[in-house]
């Protein structure tokens, strides 16, 4: 369905908040905009949600009753690859890298303007609808393979050397892919940013840094001294590591 300025909004998105208020304002605004939502005020409707209707993305609260919304978007990622965007009022860096953390695809502050998030929306949208034309459409398995690990593109987790399955949150997944796609280039900060957000990067996307040492502690045998996701001085970061694609 195409919204006033003209896109394509064809998707539905749930909104999972307590605050009524706010559900019934996002959800107005989104149908403005083209889209079909559906409501949750917390953990036990999304879920009944999630199993009986077809959901392109998540906006989630992370403050819920009962179980919290870090909480269940570690469900759904567990489960699933559908999109989350968390929304909350806290604002400190932790807690922005820890919606991150748990899979979550984007964040947004409140108070916000819902023109924000309908950007964000849009572009997680875009991100996810390339990522799924990009996947093969068989159910034939395709991995990269660098330095002795793969990296499972369907199942989206990591198999060591030993064979053992690491899992990886989703912009754990999005960055170490970014990685395997252009081996041994240069890549800084900006660039990283620009190619998991696009222009909607917002300054909690500093957390890259972290992710990438989240991603060094799982692949490094010393992440102090990384030999596979090199530090470059004053330029960025480095995939060190001829890459294969396999096919199963």
């Amino acid at each position: 369905m195409n919204s006033p300025d003209g896109q394509d909004n064809s998707a539905t998105v749930l909104i999972v908040d307590d605050d009524d208020d706010i559900r019934t304002l996002l959800g107005e605004y989104l149908r403005l905009h083209g889209f079909d939502t559906l409501e949750a005020a917390q953990g036990l409707q999304m879920q009944a949600i999630l199993a009986e209707a077809q959901v392109d993305l998540v906006v989630l609260d992370l403050n819920l009753p009962g179980e919290d919304g870090l909480s269940l978007c570690r469900r759904i990622r567990a489960e699933s690859t559908l999109p989350v965007i968390m929304l909350t009022a806290k604002t400190a860096p932790l807690d922005r890298v820890l919606g991150l953390e748990t899979g979550a695809d984007d964040y947004v502050c409140k108070p916000f303007e819902p023109l924000e998030l309908l950007s964000r929306i849009r572009s997680v949208l875009r991100r996810t609808r390339l990522q799924n034309d990009s996947q093969p459409h068989s159910t034939t398995p395709v991995k990269l393979r660098f330095a002795e690990w793969e990296l499972d593109l369907v199942g989206r987790h990591l198999c060591s050397p030993e064979g053992t399955v690491v899992s990886l949150s989703g912009s754990e997944f999005r960055l170490l892919k970014i990685f395997l796609d252009r081996p041994n280039r240069v890549l800084n900060c900006d660039q990283l940013m620009d190619m998991i957000h696009g222009r909607d990067a917002g300054p909690f996307d500093r957390a890259i840094d972290l992710q990438i040492s989240r991603i060094r502690q799982k692949i490094e045998v010393d992440s102090k001294n990384p030999q596979i996701i090199k530090t470059v001085r004053n330029e960025g970061y480095v995939l060190s590591a001829p890459v294969e694609v396999v096919a199963e």
